[in-house]
């Protein structure tokens, strides 16, 4: 099953490649049908650090605020031999073997989109991370849930960042992974309060339980942790991270991730629970699990790619044959070699739609960009609008074609001689209709200059 979590990944890289991210406007709409693990917390709650925990490599941006502020798709793909390496899908030539050059360029990208206005980006920043100390699994890590704007951050902020949030967790593909800090009140948890209100049952959030060893003395996390203050349908996971001064001496993620597991194993409170702790633990449970659910979701999801290309199918035929390819040889199993070939299907066909889209929408941008004043050109189409298009209008002969004899002319001719009671439809369509090929001209020729 480790193929078909490679092949989802491969799926997901595509998507987006084509303009799919899960937004409602997204062509097509396969990204919301694959499965996938949202990772979800508020500011502070650790969630950065189990990411890094479960990878083994300090890779992520920190700092005060909102650090996180577009989703990062996280593929890991475990190797058998070789050096630790990563890549970015907008950088698909470049392997990056040193993880503080990964870390800077999460930020770069990120800065890319929306600037460093600290606004926030629903396009998510794609990273594979080929590591023979990794488990495959993907992972989408969310901004952080917040609760106040800071200094240089729209008011809308807070609800911007959960409506995305919450635009990824309420998908019914999706497994929540809801981080929470043991040393506050579980019942003021942002990451189980928004999972509550999109899985009240439970069925597909895993709770992971940050900062144990941080808990006031004579506190323990026990009953969480048992199931007993918050039940879910998956057993709790607590972690043991790094603390900010190990994060400042540059301590060894291997030497953390043999303390956390000392903690549990020499804890008496956690002793019984120590197979079950730890972030080694959670990645190959995350692991396990997402294998068996893109196994279950197969049937729908060969379903849906025969059904889109269908339809895509019908769209294109007015574009003309889609660009041909060769796909190449494939070792994969019967499962994933007829799961391919449908979605290989569906992308070469969406590409050519989406190509003309992406035209449209430069142009449309670049249009904008000389209205506003940032490219040159911009006074001469307002010259057009503003003086040669009216000018031209007003050269055009409405005085005759909108008469009374030839109005009552054209509505006789397409209504009959009869009473209206209703303005005459089919007469006032002609009228229209005549009316803007009297203008076609003028409006060409505008477009033109």
């Amino acid at each position: 099953m480790e193929t078909l979590i490679s092949l989802v990944n491969k799926i997901q890289r595509a998507c987006t490649a084509l303009g799919d991210h899960g937004e409602d406007n997204a062509l097509p709409t396969l990204w919301e049908a694959l499965p996938s693990i949202a990772v979800v917390g508020g500011q502070s709650s650790g969630k950065s650090s189990v990411l890094e925990s479960i990878v083994g490599k300090d890779f992520l941006p920190r700092g005060a605020g909102i650090v996180t502020r577009r989703p990062l798709v996280l593929q890991l793909h475990k190797i058998d031999e070789g050096k630790e390496y990563a890549e970015f899908m907008h950088l698909p030539r470049k392997k990056f073997t040193d993880f503080a050059a990964v870390r800077k360029e999460i930020a770069d990208e990120t800065d890319r989109e929306t600037g460093r206005s600290k606004q926030i980006s629903s396009v998510p920043i794609h990273l594979s991370i080929f590591s023979p100390n990794v488990v495959n699994l993907t992972l989408v890590d969310l901004p952080g849930l917040t609760k106040v704007a800071i200094d240089g951050q729209p008011e809308s902020i807070v609800h911007d960042i959960e409506n995305m949030v919450r635009s990824y967790i309420e998908k019914p593909n999706c497994i929540i992974l809801a981080i929470s800090p043991a040393n506050q009140d579980l019942a003021t948890s942002d990451a189980i309060k928004i999972s509550r209100e999109v899985d009240p049952r439970g069925e597909r959030t895993f709770g992971v339980l940050t900062k144990i060893d941080l808990m006031d003395k004579g506190t323990d996390a026990v009953d969480i942790l048992e199931g007993k203050s918050y039940k879910l349908q998956f057993p709790w996971i607590g972690v043991v991270n790094r603390s900010q001064a190990d994060i400042n001496k540059s301590v060894d993620m291997i030497a953390a991730r043999r303390r956390e597991r000392e903690y549990f194993q020499n804890s008496p409170e956690y002793g019984h629970l120590a197979s079950r702790m730890g972030s080694e633990h959670l990645g190959k449970m995350l692991s396990k699990h997402l294998e068996q659910v893109i196994k279950s979701r197969i049937p729908g999801l060969q379903s849906l790619i025969s059904k889109t290309i269908n339809e895509l199918e019908t769209e294109l035929s007015r574009l003309g044959r889609p660009v041909a390819t060769d796909a190449g040889p494939s070792d994969w199993s019967r499962v994933t070699q007829s799961f391919s070939n449908v979605t290989f299907g569906l992308l070469l066909l969406s590409g050519k739609l989406y190509m003309i889209m992406e035209i449209c929408r430069s142009f449309d941008q670049i249009f904008k960009e000389h209205l506003d004043g940032t490219r040159s050109g911009g006074d001469k189409i307002y010259n057009v609008f503003d003086n040669q298009l009216p000018a031209a209008l007003k050269r055009l002969q409405f005085d005759k074609h909108l008469s009374m004899d030839n109005v009552r002319k054209l509505i006789t001719e397409a209504d009959g001689y009869q009473p209206h009671l209703i303005a005459p439809e089919q007469g006032y369509r002609r009228l229209i209709e005549s009316t803007l090929v009297t203008i076609r001209g003028p409006a060409e020729a505008a477009v033109d200059a």
